[in-house]
């Protein structure tokens, strides 16, 4: 079965809890465990990881990216392609999924081309003022005290204020360790690329304190390109 027919079975909004939305995760990772090469995660991927990406974007509601992520990334319109604006018109979502940012700093990447981008949507969930810049998206900004803003409390209100059912984590890894303690990750996809970093302090997928236990995942398919794999796992 071709990937685009795999990612459009997916079904995600269907799955969704009656408090929050289904929450998926994807990231690269090298095979000696990193998930950037020299601070971007590009250079570890390839066609098929890309493919995936976007494919990904495709079906959900909202994509939830931390700051740095953004920065790094130099994020713009998360769907461009017009056969992938047409894709999602047709499965009756918005034609660009809701940007979420959560930041307790309050200190958004404001030079990043999304921002600037008219056709996009940006809702902050923050613990200190924000600064917008010149800001051309539509940006709505929460501010909630810095003790409740937790990834639960903001995946409840993403369903509640704006009906977000389904939800795409594209990191970085401080962001996905923090979703992964909260246990609110309902599924990873992994693009695990033959390529070697040789070192380097590039993160791996997940960053900050170990769990009380390892997570147990379950794989739902594992596909193989050109050397790389493609994984699918069920958490929880």
């Amino acid at each position: 079965m071709e990937l685009l027919e795999l990612l459009a079975d997916l079904r995600l909004a269907e799955r969704a809890p009656d408090d929050r939305p289904y929450v998926i995760a994807n990231f690269v990772s090298s095979l000696d465990g990193r998930a950037t090469f020299r601070g971007q995660s590009g250079p570890l991927g390839d066609d098929g990881d890309n493919a995936i990406f976007h494919g990904l974007r495709e079906q959900v509601d909202a994509v939830l990216a931390g700051t740095g992520t953004l920065r790094v990334e130099h994020y713009g319109r998360l769907v461009k392609a017009p056969e992938r604006v047409q894709r999602r018109l047709a499965r009756g979502l918005a034609a660009t999924p809701l940007l979420c940012i959560i930041t307790r700093s309050g200190a958004l990447p404001t030079d990043i081309p999304l921002l600037a981008d008219p056709e996009s949507t940006v809702q902050v969930y923050t613990g200190a003022p924000v600064e917008l810049g010149d800001a051309v998206a539509t940006v709505a900004v929460t501010h909630v005290d810095p003790a409740e803003l937790t990834p639960l409390m903001v995946l409840r209100r993403l369903r509640a204020e704006h009906d977000v059912r389904s939800v795409l984590c594209e990191g970085g890894p401080t962001l996905f360790g923090a979703l992964v303690h909260a246990s609110v990750v309902d599924e990873l996809f992994l693009s695990l690329t033959p390529k070697l970093t040789g070192g380097g302090t590039g993160p791996a997928i997940t960053v900050g304190s170990e769990l009380a236990k390892p997570a147990e995942l379950s794989l739902a398919w594992i596909l193989e390109r050109a050397g790389s794999l493609f994984l699918r796992y069920g958490l929880g």
